[in-house]
Order: structure tokens, then sequence, then C-alpha cells
């Protein structure tokens, strides 16, 4: 392994049914777990496309794992099916001992995508508040949550306003704490800041370290830009290009989210882990020399 040299009602999800095992201790100990896992879609006249094979990965609870790779490799199809939103054409996958499926019954996780996805005829609030709603959680334990959680992103003062009256930004934290309403233990997102300007984007990543230091969820993290990846997470997952493969892990644990500020992107540490996510996506010959300009978005 490469590594720099520097360093969803509103109580948890429930235990898995005795109708649906779950995994061993170690595997329910651990947030996500992924075994064996392939991916073939089929194509036309009987031909196939293999998206994913032979992936296996542990994400453990607490902990931030970015997964980036050139466009194509699977990141977004391997978030999938531990979301349970597809399904593996062979492996084994456990989110937090239990199956994928399970883990969706239970909301065991939150999802958040590239575009907010908010329903522009509801007021933020009422957005936040849809999947409590959904779940038939008492009206008064949906507000009460939802105000804690428009406190959590920053919101408070905007509970009455509607998509279109925000901005980017804000629309995604809207969508985050919508992610967060059940008080799942593992955040799945999906280039949720992809869409937004670069000023916004970095004050976005910044907002989502605190959110995970309070909330303590783990998150995985599907992103194309090396700095995003290295700046939010403990562990940077690289793929290879179709078919998806899993060829490296970086360790970069730049420190506790809580202790990370705008200043870590300045830091020689951070800039080691930059070169290493880099090299290991396209090998030494293509990092940036010593030289080379600090600040800049090598993606």
């Amino acid at each position: 392994m490469s590594s720099p040299s520097s360093p969803s009602t509103a109580a948890s999800a429930p235990e898995p049914t005795s109708a649906t095992p779950a995994g061993s201790g170690a595997e329910a100990s651990e947030a996500v777990v992924v075994r064996g896992v392939e991916r073939i879609f089929p194509g036309a006249k009987g031909s196939s496309v293999t998206a994913l094979t032979g992936i296996d990965l542990t994400v453990h609870a607490g902990e931030f794992v970015s997964l980036i790779g050139p466009s194509g490799c699977g990141k977004s199809t391997l978030l999938r099916l531990i979301a349970d939103l597809d399904e593996p054409t062979a492996g084994d996958i456990r989110v937090f001992g239990r199956t994928a499926q399970q883990a969706r019954v239970d909301q065991a996780y939150g999802i958040a995508f590239q575009q907010a996805g908010l329903l522009p005829w509801r007021t933020v609030a009422a957005n936040i508040e849809l999947p409590l709603q959904l779940h038939g959680v008492a009206a008064a334990q949906r507000r009460s949550r939802v105000a804690e959680l428009l406190e959590l992103v920053g919101l408070a003062d905007f509970s009455k306003h509607y998509p279109d009256q925000l901005s980017g930004g804000m629309q995604q934290r809207v969508a985050i704490a919508r992610s967060l309403a059940e008080q799942p233990r593992l955040l799945l997102m999906d280039e949720p800041f992809g869409a937004l300007d670069e000023m916004t984007r970095e004050r976005m990543q910044t907002e989502l370290l605190r959110i995970r230091a309070e909330t303590g969820a783990a998150v995985v993290f599907v992103t194309h830009s090396i700095p995003e990846a290295v700046y939010l997470s403990d562990r940077v997952v690289v793929m290879s290009p179709r078919p998806g493969r899993i060829t490296d892990e970086i360790d970069v644990r730049l420190g506790e989210a809580a202790e990370r500020g705008e200043d870590l992107r300045e830091d020689a540490a951070y800039f080691e882990g930059v070169t290493a996510v880099r090299e290991a996506l396209h090998g030494p010959a293509t990092a940036p020399s010593a030289g080379a300009a600090r600040g800049v978005d090598v993606r």
C-alpha cells in the first residue's frame, strides 16, 4: 500500500432481525464489507460489459473513504451496489453485518448525489423531513429532528425558503441534512459537490468534515478530484479503467475531521497525499515536479 510519509426515525438504525442473519461479529462492526464483487451488464447482440471485477473493500465504522478513478471505472456502480440500488452479478456486500437489501430497508445509510434532488414545491424544512414522514415518524419528532439538522448544516434561518431561493451550495446542504434525517451510521455520496464552483466546493468540503465530526458517520465518497479526496479522506481507494478493479489504497489521515481547516490545503502532508494518489492513478512519471505550483487542482 502506498502512503505519504506524514502524517435514517430519529433513533439509530435497528439491529438485523433473525429473518436476515447478520455477518460475522467482525463484519457487523464494519460499516461496509465487499467481497469478490463483480458487475456485468448485458450489451448489444448478446455481448456484455464488465463494469467491476474482483472488488474487495472494507470501510471501518466512522471512517471516511473516497473512491477515485477515471470516468467509467465503476465508482458510482460500486456505490449503487452498496446502496442496493443495483445488484452484483457475483460476490457479497454487507452493511454493518446486514445484506445491502436489509440495510436499505432498515435505513442504515443516507445517500446524496451530485444533484440535490430537492422537491421544488416543498420548503427546506419539508424536504429535510420527507424521509421521516415517509417512515411514519410522529409530527413532533419530525419537527424536533428537522430543527437539529437545520442547525447542523447552518440553515436555521432558511427553513421556510424553497429550493429555487437557495444557492447551489445551500441546496446541497439541504440534501446532506435530508440524508442524515434518520441518523444513519453510513453516508454514501456520489460526487455531491461536482456541480459547484470551486470556492463553494471548498467551503462545502470543510462543512462536510464538520458534519462528519459531529455525527461520527462513516462515509463512502465518489469523486474525480484528487485534492478533494485527500482533503476529506482517511483513506483513498484507487480504481482502474474498466473493468474496474481496486489497484491501490492510500492511507492519508491528515488529522481528525474536526481539526482540518483551510490551512491544511497548504500543508506539506496534504501535498504529499495528493502526489501519492496521483502516482497511484497515473504513475510517477506524470506526477507534478517538486517545483510545481501548489494549490492547483490536479485531477
